[in-house]
């Protein structure tokens, strides 16, 4: 009997101990962000949060990664040139089915006439969904870059009214 508790002692501390360092597995997230050419003197979108989603997850359950908040000029951001708009030391492993960008409402163009404001539709309260489809595994280190295409996110309504219609698509995915 003592042989048999032994054994179930050992076998329940092992289940415990695996399920454990299974839950704290984590990896890292870096998010950057770049841009084709466009028309425009300046493009600025007011970056807030980005965010993940995992496949497994309740559709409304988003984990908001520390952001590197401010106002991007797309147009300084082309030719190879990135920022990084969030360094996440630690993220859960995981499938990430998507990833969203919340902007803010100082968004502007300035063309060689003039500076104006850029109008969103909801990209303010629901967030820009960007396709992912990547898996996060224990101590990897994922690089995400997104395209923000700012030639085909600016909209003229007429009346110098632009409107905001962001098309972002993953441009590359690399782990280390």
């Amino acid at each position: 009997m003592k042989l048999f508790s032994k054994i179930f002692i050992l076998l329940l501390t092992l289940g415990l101990f695996y399920s454990c360092s299974k839950d704290d597995a984590t990896g890292m997230m870096t998010v950057r962000m770049t841009d084709d050419p466009a028309d425009y003197m300046e493009v600025n979108v007011d970056v807030q949060a980005v965010q993940i989603h995992y496949e497994d997850d309740d559709p409304e359950e988003w984990v908001t990664l520390e952001t590197n908040r401010g106002i991007y000029n797309l147009l300084d951001l082309q030719n190879d040139i990135t920022v990084v708009i969030t360094d996440q030391d630690e993220i859960r492993v995981g499938y990430i089915e998507q990833m969203r960008l919340v902007l803010g409402q100082e968004n502007t163009l300035v063309t060689t006439t003039d500076e104006f404001p850029l109008l969103l539709s909801s990209q303010d309260k629901t967030g820009l969904k960007v396709n992912v489809n990547a898996q996060m595994k224990d101590q990897q280190h994922m690089e995400i870059v997104l395209d923000f295409d700012a030639g085909e996110s600016v909209v003229e309504e007429g009346n110098d009214q632009y409107r905001l219609k962001p098309v972002v698509k993953v441009e590359s995915i690399t782990y280390k």
